[in-house]
C-alpha cells in the first residue's frame, strides 16, 4: 500500500489513483478511486452512482474552473505536478481554497519533493503523494522548515507585518 503525508503525518493511502487513459470498464463499485478529469466531464453521472469515495485529478495544464460546481462531489481533488519544475497546479490550489472555499482534501501528485512540499502547504495542499523513490518519513520534516512567514498565503491570510501590528 502506497503511504502518503496526511494533515501532518504518514499514512496509507485508500484511494486508487487511475490513469489518465482509464475507463469505465471494469471500475470497480466499492473501491474509493481518483478519476482524470476527462472521465468525470464524460462520465459524470456514471461515476457518481457508485458505492465508493470519489476524488478527481487535474493536469497541470487543466484548470479548476472546469470542475468548480461540482466541488460538492469530490472527498479528494489531487493536483498533478507531471515535473518538478511546473508549479502551475499551485495556483488551481489556491483557487480551491480561497475562492471556492473548498474543504475536502487537496492532493499533490506526481513529481512531488520535500522541496516543495511547505510551499505546497501554504497554497492549501493537505495530503502529499511524493514520488515512489522518496521517502515519505523524512520528507515530513520539510514542512517544519520555517519558523514564520512574511508573505500572506492560504494557511495564513494575513503578512507578518500585520499579524505585528
Amino acid at each position: 500500500m502506497q503511504r502518503l503525508i496526511k494533515n501532518g503525518e504518514v499514512v496509507n493511502d485508500s484511494w486508487h489513483l487511475l490513469d489518465k487513459d482509464a475507463t469505465l470498464d471494469g471500475l470497480p463499485n466499492s473501491d474509493s478511486i481518483i478519476v482524470p478529469l476527462a472521465l468525470w466531464l464524460e462520465h459524470a453521472h456514471a461515476l457518481k452512482a457508485r458505492d465508493g469515495g470519489l476524488g478527481v485529478w487535474l493536469d497541470s495544464d487543466e484548470e479548476v474552473e472546469s470542475i468548480a460546481g461540482d466541488l460538492d462531489q469530490f472527498q479528494v481533488i489531487a493536483l498533478n505536478f507531471p515535473v518538478f519544475s511546473d508549479g502551475r497546479n499551485y495556483s488551481n490550489a489556491r483557487l480551491l481554497r480561497d475562492r471556492y472555499q473548498y474543504k475536502g482534501e487537496v492532493r499533490a501528485i506526481g513529481d512531488v519533493l520535500r522541496d516543495q512540499l511547505f510551499f505546497m502547504q501554504r497554497c492549501g495542499f493537505d495530503a502529499f503523494d511524493l514520488r515512489a523513490d522518496r521517502d515519505a518519513e523524512q520528507a515530513l520534516e520539510s514542512l517544519k522548515d520555517f519558523s514564520n512567514c512574511y508573505q500572506a498565503a492560504t494557511d495564513q491570510p494575513l503578512p507578518l507585518f500585520r499579524r505585528r501590528a
